[in-house]
């Protein structure tokens, strides 16, 4: 079986130089290709088109920016963002633009491992932290206050997790499309988030 393939694009060459080291030592992993900004992650992506592309968030040209830029040069590369960044806004921004998982940068060469793994298999991976955070933002007050969710609700909401479009939810529960955007619009508001990224992660977290 070939070995997955990553390419590493941080702009701190010790942290860096570590995380290589610590991904040579698995047997299945090759690193194809080292970076320390954008230009150098779409380089990578042009030249090696890797599994996996490890990005920081805080790097020059702006690793949000690099997610949609690499995925263009290299279709099927999958995206884990490893940075120290803990904003919620940042995480789901990320899987917004089309990364695949998000690692703090304290996690341990195991921990790291099994993102890289998670990711490569087709999942998402967000670290334990960063769900906790969707998590205590779900509890807050103002969201607890809204009510449960409908059954109906639930079923949309089983739908969203799985990555299904309004239009297809619609199709496959017999709905409307503008009706399961007003369900879209009232599962935000009891889950007391912003998006449905995030009402995914925090729905995969809790079920």
């Amino acid at each position: 079986m070939p070995p997955i393939t990553i390419g590493v694009v941080d702009d701190h060459p010790l942290f860096r130089e570590g995380v290589t080291r610590s991904l040579a030592e698995v047997s299945d992993f090759m690193v194809v290709g080292e970076g320390t900004s954008s230009d150098e992650a779409l380089l990578i992506a042009s030249n090696s088109q890797p599994d996996i592309m490890l990005l920081d968030v805080s790097m020059p040209g702006d690793g949000l920016s690099a997610i949609s830029a690499v995925l263009s040069k290299s279709p099927n590369t999958r995206i884990l963002m490893l940075t120290a960044s803990e904003e919620v806004d940042t995480l789901v921004d990320a899987l917004q633009r089309g990364a695949m998982g998000y690692v703090l940068k304290g996690v341990g060469s195991r921990g790291l491992a099994q993102a890289i793994r998670t990711v490569f298999s087709g999942s998402r991976y967000v670290s334990p932290a960063m769900s906790a955070k969707i998590m205590e933002r779900s509890l807050s007050p103002e969201a607890s206050n809204k009510g449960a969710l409908t059954l109906r609700e639930r079923e949309v909401m089983d739908l969203v997790a799985q990555g299904l479009s309004n239009k297809r939810i619609g199709l496959r529960l017999d709905l409307q499309e503008k009706t399961v955007k007003h369900h879209m619009t009232q599962i935000l508001t009891k889950l007391g988030v912003t998006n449905r990224t995030e009402a995914a992660l925090l729905w995969r977290e809790s079920h």
